[in-house]
């Protein structure tokens, strides 16, 4: 076998290597964007059943304390924009702050009134939107841990060549910004 022939299987054997390299890294994209995918879906599945809640807690509040009008409104306005349609992750994250908010000033008022607050409807759901806020807290730490790997694996060298190459980009955590609507709305009896 001639030098020149050793040569060129050398550089076929690195070629096909390459490439098999390539050929995952893209794979790796596609399964860390679908599971980002998938997982946002998970969130998005919990928030709808949080906005489905929140009507029947609004009535039921409402039957106790009627006066209590701009409350209501603000919830109502709120829900529709976290229920709407959002560009993404960080634009429904700002629309859940303000429905928390408005929730918590729900909650407030509430607190003013014992018969309401011994309501057994009125207590199965607070605990319904509670069960429906850990869940969402779960979705959310399970969405940002795959966006964190997405984001690590699309910045990182070598892989980010590949990235850049199939238009793999960073996605979007979903965060709450602000630390007293960090937690759920609690409601004490």
């Amino acid at each position: 076998m001639s030098g020149g022939l050793i040569a060129l299987v050398v550089i076929a054997v690195v070629v096909v290597l390459v490439l098999l390299w390539g050929v995952a890294q893209y794979n790796g994209f596609v399964r860390l964007r679908n599971l980002v995918q998938e997982s946002w879906r998970q969130i998005d599945v919990e928030l709808h059943r949080r906005h489905d809640l929140i009507p029947n807690l609004v009535e039921t509040v409402k039957g106790y304390a009627a006066h209590e009008r701009g409350v209501f409104d603000e919830v109502t306005r709120a829900r529709a924009a976290a229920a709407g349609p959002s560009a993404g992750p960080a634009e429904q994250a700002t629309q859940e702050n303000a429905l928390n908010a408005a929730l918590g000033r729900l909650l407030a008022v509430a607190e003013n009134y014992p018969v309401l607050r011994a309501s057994e409807n009125f207590q199965q759901l607070q605990a319904e939107l509670a069960n429906t806020e850990d869940r969402i807290a779960a979705g959310r730490r399970f969405y940002n841990a795959n966006v964190r790997e997405l984001n690590t694996k699309v910045e990182s060298f070598p892989a980010n060549l590949v990235a850049g190459a199939f238009g793999f980009t960073r996605a979007e955590y979903f965060e709450v910004d602000d630390p007293q609507v960090r937690r759920a709305p609690t409601v004490g009896f």
